[in-house]
């Protein structure tokens, strides 16, 4: 399976996943226009619509690609998604015969309450609940609800490539860089960000194994992110508590 980011509007990533025989996906297409252009210059036929949530950035050219090319939506139970012909849960298994795939679905509520992500042929489409050195704002659920949700995407294999929703992993990792500045595998990936972002290339998708290793939303555990909330949030009494005080700083943060 090719895997293919789309950039679209101010900074999101459309996801095109496409088999050999030009069969192919779209995961959160915000705009019909970028994933049109890429079907026609790979001559491929577009058979499925995968989105992870309401916001129109992820689901704006939904409907005329659908209209368009007559193919399946699938997408959480949501009314704000209208668009939608398969409703899928968590737990919830997408079978596809073209491209031949499958796509675990798994609910991961925090950044909206209906969000999902997709993991299958080892990647995971995780919309805006998981980037690269940072996570989504939590603009519907709680910090209890996306801590779990990124526990749950934490455990998935390490060699999972992450796919997410927004170019932000250079802005991610300058405050990264501030709750960890002695992590020196963070220090290796924002030059190799920089260089990537320099040629205009994507920094994604990124392995589930080096994100471990420099996300600080999902190292909540590490003893460094535990002194940072001892120094600069006070004494945060366990790891929700502690997650909370770092996206609270990541809300405040001015790159």
């Amino acid at each position: 399976m090719h895997l293919v980011p789309l950039p679209a509007l101010a900074d999101n990533y459309i996801w095109l996943l496409h088999d050999d025989a030009g069969n192919a996906i779209v995961v959160d297409p915000g705009d019909d226009a970028p994933v049109e252009q890429a079907l026609a210059a790979r001559e491929l036929k577009l058979r499925a619509i995968l989105l992870t949530h309401h916001h129109h950035d992820h689901i704006g050219g939904a409907a005329a690609l659908c209209q368009q090319h007559g193919v399946p939506v699938y997408a959480p139970e949501d009314a704000r998604i209208e668009t939608a012909t398969v409703r899928v849960r968590d737990g919830a298994r997408i079978v596809l015969s073209q491209p031949h795939a499958s796509f675990e679905v798994i609910a991961v509520p925090g950044h909206t309450l209906s969000h999902v992500a997709y993991f299958g042929e080892g990647v995971l489409l995780a919309g805006d609940t998981l980037f690269s050195l940072g996570c989504g704002r939590l603009f519907e659920g709680t910090p209890a609800q996306m801590l779990a949700s990124l526990d749950r995407l934490a455990a998935l294999p390490a060699s999972t490539l992450l796919c997410c929703g927004h170019e932000y992993t250079a802005a991610n990792g300058r405050f990264a860089r501030g709750i960890e500045p002695g992590n020196a595998e963070l220090s290796a990936r924002l030059r190799e960000v920089a260089e990537l972002r320099a040629r205009q290339h994507p920094s994604l998708p990124v392995s589930m194994a080096r994100e471990l290793a420099t996300n600080p939303f999902l190292r909540t555990d590490a003893p460094t992110v535990i002194d940072w909330c001892r120094q600069q949030a006070g004494h945060p009494t366990d790891r929700t508590a502690r997650f909370a005080a770092v996206r609270a700083a990541k809300d405040a943060f001015r790159a």
